[in-house]
C-alpha cells in the first residue's frame, strides 16, 4: 500500500483524530504535513504566534513516536499534489474547517486531488455536530441559541478515538522547511515573552487541564464562572481553537461529571454547544464574519473612525472605566480575556462609544491567543445588537455596577491596573512590559478620568437606537 498524507490544520493532536486513524487503517506509511498558506499568513499577531507554539509542541509529540511534521509554504492545492508525487501517496485525509475561506480552499483542493486520481476525504472533528445536521422542525437552521441547545442536548456524541498505536513512517522523509524560519511570532515583538508565561500549549497540557477542571472546578462552574478574579473556568479555549483537544473529549468528560451529580457540568456542556452554535451560524450565514448579521442594522450609524481618542484609549486599556481597562490589559498580558469581561468590553465599545463592532472584532483577532473566527464574530455581533441575540439593542451593560457585582473585593482590578496604586501587582506591571514602547505608557502615570461615563454612554446609546428605529 502506498503512503497516505494527513493534511494537518487546526487539529494539533494525536487522540480523537479520525483523519489520522483513517490513514493508519488504510495501511502503508503516513506523511503528516502542515502548509503555511495565505490563510495562515493572514492571522493576527497573537493567534499566529500561538499557532507556532502549537506546531512546535505537536512536532515534538510526533518525534517521540518516530514520526515528523513536514512543513511547506505556498498554495495548498499545488503543494499537496507535489508532495503526493514526491512520496508516491495514494490518499490524502484531513479534518474539516467551516469558515468561508477554508471551505473554498478545501473544495478546490479536494477536486484537484480527485482529478489526479488520489483518494481525498475529509472528516468531522472540530465540532460536536456538523452544522448541516442540526435543523429546525421546518428544515431550516437555528437562529437562536436556546432552541439549538434543546435540539442537540440529548444527541449522542461518539466516544473519542484513542491515539493510533503506531504511525508508520515513510522509508525516506520528504523535505521540510524549518519552523523557526517562518517567524510566526514576529508581530508579537516584546509582548511574546510576557504572554508566553500565561499560555498552555499542546495536547498533553490540554488533557491535563480538562482533567483538573472536571475534578476540581466543574461542580461550581455554573455559579463561579462569571467572577473574573477566580480560576473557575476550564481554560481550554486556546486548545480547542487549535484542535489540541477535541470537543468530543470535553463533552464526554462533562457528561460523566453531570451523571456524577456535579451541578456545573451541564453549564459547561452548554458552553461547548455555544461554540458549535457560532459555527452553525457561520456555516449557514457566512456574512456573520464581515457584515451585520441582522441586515436591518446596516443603516445604524456606527462610527468607524478608529483614530478617535476614546477608541485609542479603549484599545490601550485607558478608558477610565476600571472593568473595561482591566479586561483589555488581561488580554494584552495573557492573550485571553474572561468571558464576562468580554461582554463588558464589547458593550462599552459598541454602545457607550458607538463604535463599529468590526473595530473590536479586528482588535481581538490581533490580540487573542485563543482567537476563533466564529466565536469572535458572533460574540461581537451579539454584544453590539446586530447579531443573534433575542433581546433588543437596549441590552447595555453598566461596567460600573457589573464590576461591583462580579468583582466586589476589587481583586480583578488590582490584578491588572497599576496606576495610582502604591504597590501594584506583578501582573499589573507586566502590562507595561508587553505593550509597544511607542504607546508611551508608564505605571507612574495617573489613572485617567472616564472617556465616557457609564450613565452618559447608556443614554447616548439608547438615543442613537431610538433615532435609528424612527428613521
Amino acid at each position: 500500500m502506498g503512503p497516505s498524507i494527513v493534511w494537518i490544520r487546526r487539529d494539533l493532536r494525536l487522540s480523537d483524530h479520525p483523519a489520522m486513524r483513517a490513514a493508519v487503517a488504510r495501511g502503508g506509511p503516513v506523511v503528516l504535513v502542515f502548509f503555511r498558506d495565505d490563510l495562515v499568513d493572514g492571522l493576527g499577531a497573537a493567534p499566529k504566534w500561538r499557532l507556532g507554539l502549537g506546531l512546535e509542541a505537536f512536532a515534538r509529540a510526533l518525534e517521540a513516536r518516530g514520526q515528523r511534521l513536514i512543513l511547506r509554504s505556498g498554495a495548498v492545492r499545488d503543494g499537496l499534489l507535489k508532495l503526493a508525487a514526491e512520496v508516491g501517496a495514494e490518499a490524502v485525509y484531513w479534518i474539516r474547517a467551516y469558515d468561508p475561506a477554508s471551505v473554498a480552499r478545501d473544495t478546490e483542493v479536494k477536486a484537484a486531488l480527485k482529478e489526479a486520481g488520489l483518494v481525498a476525504e475529509s472528516f468531522a472533528g472540530h465540532l460536536l455536530f456538523e452544522p448541516w445536521t442540526v435543523e429546525t422542525g421546518q428544515g431550516g437552521f437555528y437562529k437562536v441559541y436556546t432552541p439549538y441547545w434543546k435540539a442537540v442536548r440529548t444527541r449522542s456524541v461518539a466516544e473519542p478515538l484513542a491515539a493510533p498505536g503506531t504511525l508508520p513512517a515513510p522509508r525516506t522523509w520528504p523535505d521540510s522547511e524549518a519552523l523557526e524560519d517562518w517567524s510566526l511570532g514576529a508581530a508579537m515583538r516584546r509582548g511574546a515573552a510576557v504572554v508566553a508565561r500565561h499560555v498552555s500549549v499542546g495536547e498533553a497540557a490540554a488533557q491535563g487541564r480538562l482533567g483538573a477542571f472536571v475534578a476540581q472546578k466543574v461542580a461550581d462552574y455554573g455559579t463561579r464562572r462569571d467572577f473574573p478574579a477566580e480560576e473557575a473556568t476550564s481554560g481550554l479555549s486556546g486548545h480547542l481553537s487549535l484542535g489540541e483537544i477535541s470537543p468530543a473529549m470535553c463533552w464526554q468528560a462533562g457528561r460523566r461529571a453531570m451523571e456524577e451529580g456535579k451541578p456545573g457540568a451541564e453549564v459547561f456542556l452548554k458552553e461547548l454547544v455555544w461554540r458549535d452554535f457560532a459555527y452553525h451560524l457561520m456555516w449557514h450565514t457566512p456574512h456573520l464574519l464581515t457584515r451585520n448579521w441582522r441586515e436591518d442594522w446596516d443603516g445604524f450609524p456606527w462610527n468607524e473612525d478608529e483614530s478617535r481618542p476614546e477608541v485609542v484609549a479603549w484599545k490601550r486599556g485607558r478608558t477610565g472605566i476600571r472593568f473595561v481597562d482591566a479586561a483589555l490589559r488581561e488580554m494584552y498580558v495573557t492573550g485571553r480575556m474572561h468571558n464576562r469581561a468580554r461582554m463588558i468590553v464589547a458593550s462599552y465599545l459598541t454602545k457607550h462609544l458607538l463604535s463599529h463592532w468590526k473595530t473590536g472584532q479586528r482588535w481581538f483577532e490581533d490580540c487573542l491567543e485563543d482567537w476563533d473566527p466564529a466565536a469572535n464574530a458572533m460574540g461581537w455581533q451579539w454584544a453590539a445588537g446586530s447579531g443573534p441575540d433575542a433581546a433588543p439593542y437596549f441590552r447595555v451593560f453598566n461596567p460600573v455596577t457589573q464590576l461591583e457585582k462580579f468583582d466586589p473585593r476589587g481583586t480583578y482590578v488590582r490584578r491588572w491596573i497599576a496606576e495610582g496604586v502604591q504597590r501594584p501587582t506583578d501582573t499589573a506591571l507586566s502590562y507595561f512590559d508587553a505593550i509597544p514602547e511607542s504607546w508611551g505608557l508608564s505605571p507612574d502615570m495617573p489613572y485617567p478620568a472616564p472617556v465616557v461615563e457609564a450613565a452618559d454612554g447608556r443614554t447616548a446609546a439608547l438615543d442613537a437606537y431610538a433615532r435609528f428605529k424612527q428613521g
